[in-house]
């Protein structure tokens, strides 16, 4: 859905065709590649979708496919539901999930008895908005809280708490609030051009916050939205 997926796919492939003359090097089932279904249509439309985005990456499969936002009603969110479903058991894709859900929207998911579990709900999580009734159900009924925009696209790393605590641990905002999110669980899905600033992002491991500032931090929660909010969609 965000039309990258050839450029994205090809780009694995190049670096994994690299890697085949490394004795130890990677191989596609090393790589998790996602997509997303752009809107909730139908169930051909769904289907119709996952096959172009398997043809324009080259990748053979999708290891997760997500339903982009609960928009478009009941029935249709039941209805693509279904066809990720089908392409799960016809092995186009390993996993699929959905994203921006509510408490509602999952409710109503798992009240059908699906035949497949969403594994994953992709939703705005940041200690600026900690969502704790989506993330608590999710956590209740096995399903893996992905978190994006974890840093609040920076809008507050200025915040004196950020500041106080990063000083702290001895690590940047970016690393606090990446650090708050796995240590709740999640798995925190930060977004950088900036190669030094990915990497950074990523070496996360060499401190842990403790129970009193993870509770600070969860103080800090504003409901700030930093892109779109439809997890009270009808």
């Amino acid at each position: 859905m965000y039309h990258n997926e050839k450029e994205v796919g090809r780009s694995i492939l190049r670096f994994l065709e690299a890697e085949k003359h490394k004795p130890d090097g990677l191989k596609r089932e090393d790589i998790f590649f996602t997509s997303k279904l752009a809107s909730n249509v139908s169930y051909d439309a769904t289907r119709q979708s996952i096959k172009k985005s398997i043809q324009a990456s080259g990748l053979g499969y999708i290891d997760l496919f997500l339903i982009h936002s609960p928009y478009g009603g009941k029935a249709k969110r039941l209805e693509c539901w279904r066809a990720l479903e089908d392409a799960y058991e016809e092995n186009e894709v390993r996993a699929v999930g959905v994203s921006n859900y509510g408490v509602k929207h999952l409710q109503e998911l798992l009240a059908t008895n699906p035949k497949i579990y969403p594994a994953v709900n992709q939703i705005e999580v940041h200690p600026f908005n900690t969502r704790t009734e989506i993330t608590t159900f999710c956590q209740q009924n096995g399903i893996v809280v992905e978190a994006y925009a974890p840093l609040a696209r920076a809008y507050r790393f200025g915040h004196p708490t950020i500041v106080s605590l990063s000083e702290k641990y001895g690590c940047t905002p970016a690393q606090l609030m990446v650090r708050w999110s796995l240590q709740h669980g999640y798995v925190p899905l930060p977004k950088s051009v900036n190669k030094e600033r990915i990497v950074a992002n990523a070496r996360v491991e060499g401190f842990e916050i403790d129970s009193t500032d993870m509770n600070t931090l969860d103080g800090l929660d504003e409901y700030l939205v930093t892109d779109w909010d439809p997890v009270d969609a009808p």
